[in-house]
């Protein structure tokens, strides 16, 4: 089986993409796991609706745009990732709460866990639609990567602070379904994670161009 990368794009269909059918089989069986073993199911559907809109949006381009085996399997880790935290409030994450007391740490950090992981895993495969899809040059492939994660990053934030206030009103459910644990500044320091994540993310990949050529 070959890796590909964006230099080695293999436009095969997809029953002859061993790789890509083995991601999207245990990651459904994981998602379909995580939904029945939940201790609440609302906070688990209203976390999944952004999984749910990323996997069909990947489908739907899959024979339009395709993605590097890179891509997919950052994808993928990504996906697991926000997935297990849906499984719990994220406040409650059990690597998180082990984390916590391994650490000596003042909170459960699986929510900046995610956080970063969203700007260190999906800024390449934005960097992939960029280059290739939209021919940008390679200056502007490197840097908007990084400028979106940022703005996703506020907007997610804007859009869970908008579901919390819709469904919860302001109670102590809704404190939990954000995941501040009493830090003021949650909001503020989840994107700039994310946002650190994405400047790590693109200097390996200036960084591995660069021993390659």
């Amino acid at each position: 089986m070959t890796i590909t990368t964006r230099q080695t794009i293999v436009q095969k269909p997809f029953r002859r993409q061993p790789l890509h059918m083995a991601y999207i089989s245990m990651f459904l069986l994981f998602w379909l796991y995580s939904a029945l073993s939940t201790p609440d199911l609302t906070n688990w559907l209203t976390e999944n609706i952004l999984t749910l809109s990323l996997l069909i949006f990947l489908v739907a381009f899959y024979n339009i745009f395709r993605f590097s085996d890179t891509s997919y399997s950052l994808i993928f880790l990504f996906l697991l990732l926000h997935v297990f935290g849906s499984q719990y409030q994220y406040t409650e994450n059990p690597l998180g709460e082990w984390l916590q007391h391994q650490f000596n740490q003042s909170r459960n950090n699986y929510d900046r866990m995610v956080h970063f992981g969203f700007g260190l895993l999906l800024t390449y495969p934005i960097h992939e639609v960029l280059l290739r899809g939209f021919k940008l040059n390679r200056f502007l492939s490197y840097l908007l990567p990084i400028e979106l994660v940022l703005s996703l990053g506020a907007f997610y934030e804007l859009i869970e602070w908008a579901v919390a206030d819709l469904l919860y009103h302001g109670t102590e459910q809704g404190m939990d379904f954000l995941g501040m644990q009493g830090d003021i500044w949650d909001a503020q320091k989840d994107i700039g994670l994310g946002f650190l994540g994405s400047i790590v993310a693109i200097s390996v990949t200036v960084l591995v161009r660069k021993v390659r050529k």
